[in-house]
């Protein structure tokens, strides 16, 4: 792609922003259904491309599609809810307690042209038509997609797809465009007209792209998804619950970003059910890069100290370069945990995981802040007498402080795409506060603007009186001050 081109699609984002922000929400909400529903109708043809480029599993693919299309579907229904503007009106009142008060209202609008980069690993969820850019077309946002080059025959294709459906449905040229290249990534990312981006990858190239962002002349915000190891404490070991954690560790050949990269468990636990995993059949790398990274990193884990063979596992790398792995899992304890810390608390992307055998679970609380400052998951097995009786509470505080979603019996790996999901943690899991599943995940490309003494006519819609939208709006009548702290007493 030439500078040339990347002018031309800047332009046409920056050229779409206003009339698109101030779609109709039905028309928007609509154009996210044909959206979906477009996808659907191309799925056979798009999974057969992700098959082939990725290695992943047709069953695993077609569920992904079923996510991509549903989010749409649902973010569809937040735009028409119109909850999401937090629309705010204080009326004015001249006997307001602190001063006179002016008419001010307030709601959250969009914030212009939105660069996603997409991921390797979800081809579809976390692509080109994946949740970012459900979210911020949601928003009103016009979106660029910088293709993964994993996958850019498929990224091509739902392009396609995706564009043709916005266009008939009505909606404004310019509102969806796809950039292939790492520079021209770059390039876009650096242009005024991008107003935000979001991203989800590698901790490294993730760190590169957000100090980019904050290092404009104007700084932008970057919600950048880098890295989680998300580990797992039990206090308890039985065949279920190994069998449960080899599941998440091998599914998808372990290339989740939510898979469980620790697991703790009491000291003296029997682990032989894990030797299961030994017999899952191999699973592709999703391309050559990864599967070099993974046994770059495997063997780092296996030569570290105090390490202990669980299941070796192996790595097969065929004529085209392309990398086939089963599971392996290790194990240690705490002290040698610590003392090769700069070997194993790495992330390894891909179907490896370490049991960390622990003699005290009054520990853990300090030693989960101590090793994992910033996760998306931390993951509590206990027996309900245990839970209730407040022995993990101190646990259970430190892995809210550090986690952005904290799960209790069950296992990180499968993220709903529902209202309530947080998928985002402390750093180094997310450069920015912000979830990039569920539709909380459309506020990181909004702003808020308010309007003092704003005539009618220029209000926009959801702030007027008259409410042309329908939105929810939460409204301070005059007169309100003098009744503060009353519900107090």
């Amino acid at each position: 792609m030439t500078d040339t081109t990347i002018e031309t699609v800047a332009a046409a984002a920056a050229l779409a922003a206003r009339p698109f922000a101030k779609t109709n929400p039905r028309d928007r909400g609509a154009a996210l259904v044909a959206v979906a529903d477009a996808i659907d109708a191309a799925a056979a043809e798009l999974i057969a491309i992700a098959m082939r480029e990725t290695g992943l599993t047709e069953a695993r693919l077609t569920g992904e599609v079923r996510r991509t299309s549903w989010q749409l579907r649902l973010f569809a229904d937040v735009i028409v809810s119109g909850a999401y503007l937090d629309a705010r009106i204080d009326d004015a009142d001249p006997d307001y307690v602190i001063g006179p008060r002016p008419d001010v209202r307030r709601m959250l609008e969009p914030v212009g042209p939105v660069l996603n980069f997409a991921a390797s690993n979800f081809p579809f969820a976390f692509s080109v038509a994946g949740g970012d850019t459900a979210a911020a077309l949601a928003a009103g946002c016009p979106v660029i997609v910088k293709a993964h080059s994993g996958h850019l025959e498929l990224s091509r294709a739902t392009a396609a797809v995706v564009i043709q459906a916005l266009r008939d449905a009505g909606m404004p040229e310019g509102v969806f465009q796809l950039i292939e290249g790492q520079q021209n990534g770059v390039a876009m990312l650096q242009d005024e007209r991008i107003r935000a981006g979001a991203f989800t990858g590698s901790t490294h190239v993730g760190r590169l792209l957000a100090d980019i962002a904050a290092s404009r002349p104007v700084p932008i915000p970057f919600f950048g998804e880098l890295g989680s190891v998300n580990p797992v404490y039990a206090t308890y070991v039985d065949d279920a619950l190994l069998a449960g954690f080899i599941g998440s560790v091998s599914g998808s050949a372990g290339q989740l970003c939510t898979k469980p990269g620790f697991l703790f468990v009491p000291a003296g636990s029997d682990l032989t059910a894990a030797t299961a995993a030994a017999e899952l059949a191999e699973h592709r790398l999703l391309n050559p890069g990864i599967g070099r990274a993974f046994a770059e990193r495997r063997a780092a884990v296996l030569g570290a100290g105090g390490v202990d063979v669980l299941v070796e596992g192996r790595v097969r790398v065929d004529d085209d370069g392309q990398s086939f792995a089963t599971p392996t899992l290790v194990a240690t304890d705490v002290d040698a945990l610590l003392a090769h810390r700069d070997e194993l608390l790495h992330e390894s992307f891909g179907p490896l995981s370490i049991v960390v055998r622990y003699s005290d679970a009054a520990e853990l609380p300090e030693l989960h802040a101590a090793l994992f400052p910033g996760n998306l998951t931390s993951t509590v097995h206990a027996r309900d007498t245990e839970l209730a009786s407040g022995a993990l509470t101190d646990l259970i505080d430190v892995l809210a402080q550090t986690s952005g979603r904290v799960l209790f019996g069950g296992w990180p790996t499968g993220v709903s795409v529902t209202p309530a999901m947080q998928h985002g943690g402390p750093y180094p899991a997310t450069t920015s506060d912000g979830t990039s599943v569920g539709t909380a995940a459309i506020t990181r490309f909004l702003r808020g603007v308010s309007y003092q003494d704003a005539p009618q006519a220029v209000l926009p819609e959801p702030l007027q009186d008259a409410n042309p939208w329908g939105v929810p709006q939460t409204r301070s009548a005059a007169g309100g001050s003098r009744t503060w702290g009353s519900s107090s007493h």
